[in-house]
């Protein structure tokens, strides 16, 4: 496995850079390239690297990582579920739960909210997973997330043409806003539900705590990729906080372009 230099001994001091994972680092629920993997290692002999992604460690350890390869060792810093579980050099940092934060209850209401809505939509296909409960997060898709890539990409279109995501992140801000919980869209079939503050920017807590120990390093530039950037998207929030620089890809080959540019990785 490739040594990398202490985080305290990176060529570029005090500096982090952050990726999305899907639409970023991958396609969209497929798994990286060795181009991507290539130039990350490249990347991280430089500066510390990091991802923060919406879905749970397992997925992203079959998008990133390998049977042999945990995804925690391929990152300095690794953000499942925006960071609610969090690990650096493959150590645990402490995490938060959704549930506890929203009780039974009110979840229960919600998803009944959810499961009704969905039964009731018209769209030209339905699978199975309509809601997915995560530890920081609940992942709701009109489709299922049991579709194929080929479903997915057909609901995409399909999606981008009769808005079926957005009315109903309407009726549920509408319905739930008050509990004090953000609706984003993000990826090609799905929307997640977290708690205000528990988007992406939530993982820049941790490298905040991280500079307040001893011998932590306070990243004064923190550099962010992602694909939905735009208002309304799951990369909005941390796109657009003045703690980060924001980049907008349009895909993995897009990463790495702007990759090589940045830091003069050619």
């Amino acid at each position: 496995m490739t040594a990398y230099p202490p985080l305290a001994d990176r060529e570029i001091k005090n500096t982090i850079v952050l990726f999305d994972v899907d639409g970023t680092l991958t396609p969209a629920r497929l798994s990286v390239t060795p181009e991507v993997l290539n130039i990350l290692a490249r990347l991280r002999q430089k500066v510390a690297i990091g991802f923060v992604g919406g879905s749970d460690l397992p997925k992203q350890q079959e998008q990133l990582g390998t049977p042999d390869v945990p995804v925690t060792s391929l990152f300095d810093f690794s953000f499942s579920e925006n960071g609610l579980t969090a690990f650096k050099n493959g150590e645990p940092l402490p995490s938060n739960s959704f549930i506890k934060w929203l009780g039974e209850e009110k979840y229960k209401e919600m998803v009944s909210f959810i499961l009704h809505y969905i039964a009731d939509l018209d769209i030209p296909v339905k699978r199975g997973t309509f809601i997915e409960f995560r530890n920081g997060m609940v992942n709701v898709s009109p489709i299922g997330r049991n579709a194929s890539n080929q479903e997915r990409l057909d609901f995409l279109k399909y999606d981008e043409e009769h808005k079926v995501r957005e009315p109903f992140v309407e009726k549920l801000r509408e319905r739930f806003g008050h509990l004090g919980l953000t609706f984003a869209i993000g990826g090609q079939i799905s929307f997640d539900v977290f708690p205000h503050g528990w988007d992406k920017t939530y993982c820049l807590q941790h490298l905040e705590n991280e500079a307040k120990k001893p011998g932590g390093i306070h990243y004064t530039t923190i550099h962010f990729f992602g694909d939905k950037t735009a208002e309304g998207g799951n990369d909005h929030e941390i796109f657009t906080d003045p703690r980060t620089i924001g980049h907008t890809v349009i895909g993995p080959d897009d990463t790495v372009r702007q990759l090589k540019e940045l830091f003069h990785l050619d």
